[in-house]
């Protein structure tokens, strides 16, 4: 307890100022403390700021003074506080795409006409949207080779996609060579993509419309039609051809087959032949009057086998009917059997 002077030890309470002298010395004394914990407390605030996470998939780029330093991959990591240190957080595993001649969003899809005229070889005039994908294969190429990499990336996409466009008729980038337009424009996108040093890399690139100006583009259609009837026409005639040709292939060969096994059935025939006379004339030398007597019978053999018989009754040759018995007609099963008994009365 402070005592007011000249008081003399009473009991009554001091004034406020004593307190607030006693409260001033205090502060006195420990003002320099204060602001060393103050000063701390900043510090490591600064310090803490420093600490930062990388997730999956992505890299973390640290620059000191503005300089490369290294790259971070996931995890938690740390830097120094800016600004002796900074990371660039660049994300490599996404796939992502960049549009040239249209630009689209969840709800529409607006055509950039600036980028999709182009100009053909033949001096005609067509409209080009392309579809480039691509991922970032190089973070530090990707944030300390090229401003704004992805800027860079659209316009040598619309260099690369004018250059293939201007070598070709607009027949052949409409119709016939879109694929080629595909390649070709992906191989110089892919080009200056590594002389740049972007740290991208190209993934994908799909043509998503070669179509002529709005102006001439029912005229291009009706091309387009007739390149395709004449397409299938083609296929038709080919078609047709595949069937004939080969069944051509076959009669032919089964002509000749069938021409070969005549050939050899004549001359075995022949051979046949010629060595049966050769034996009945040996025979006939050795026998003459048996050998002929048998040639005989064997001709009268021939011809009466082709000879049809028909017997009548002498007796009913005088009748109106003329009884005929069709010998030839009948088969064995026909005729009756000479064993089964005549039935009464016959």
């Amino acid at each position: 307890m402070l005592n007011r002077p000249g008081s003399g030890g009473s009991n009554d309470p001091p004034p406020v100022s004593d307190y607030v002298d006693a409260l001033s010395g205090w502060a006195s004394k420990r003002r320099g403390s204060f602001f060393l914990l103050i000063l701390l407390a900043v510090l490591l605030l600064w310090m803490a700021t420093g600490i930062y996470s990388v997730q999956p998939g992505e890299e973390g780029v640290v620059r000191t003074f503005g300089r490369f330093t290294g790259v971070t991959t996931s995890g938690l990591n740390y830097h120094l506080p800016s600004p002796i240190q900074q990371v660039t957080i660049v994300d490599v595993s996404s796939v992502r795409r960049v549009e040239i001649g249209f630009r689209s969003s969840a709800t529409q899809r607006q055509d950039v006409l600036g980028e999709a005229l182009m100009l053909t070889a033949d001096e005609n005039i067509v409209k080009v949207e392309l579809l480039v994908q691509y991922r970032i294969a190089d973070s530090r190429n990707f944030v300390f080779s090229v401003q704004n990499p992805e800027d860079v990336l659209l316009t040598s996409a619309e260099v690369a996609l004018r250059d293939t466009v201007g070598k070709m008729s607009i027949d052949a980038v409409i119709t016939e060579e879109r694929a080629k337009v595909q390649d070709e424009t992906r191989a110089i996108l892919a080009q200056l993509m590594e002389s740049y040093g972007t740290g991208i890399q190209i993934t994908d690139v799909r043509l998503q419309g070669a179509d002529p100006p709005e102006e001439v583009s029912d005229a291009f259609q009706e091309v387009v039609r007739a390149l395709a009837d004449k397409e299938r026409l083609i296929n038709e005639s080919e078609a047709y051809q595949n069937d004939i040709v080969p069944r051509a292939r076959g009669n032919k060969q089964k002509l000749i087959e069938e021409a070969d096994a005549f050939k050899q059935q004549r001359v075995l025939r022949a051979t046949g032949d010629a060595e049966r006379f050769l034996s009945i004339l040996q025979a006939y030398r050795l026998a003459p009057d048996v050998t002929r007597e048998r040639m005989h019978i064997e001709a009268l053999e021939g011809i009466l086998q082709q000879v049809q018989i028909t017997l009548l009754d002498s007796d009913a040759i005088g009748g109106q009917v003329l009884p005929f018995l069709p010998l030839k007609d009948l088969d064995g099963s026909t005729l009756p059997d000479a064993t089964t008994p005549a039935p009464e009365g016959e």
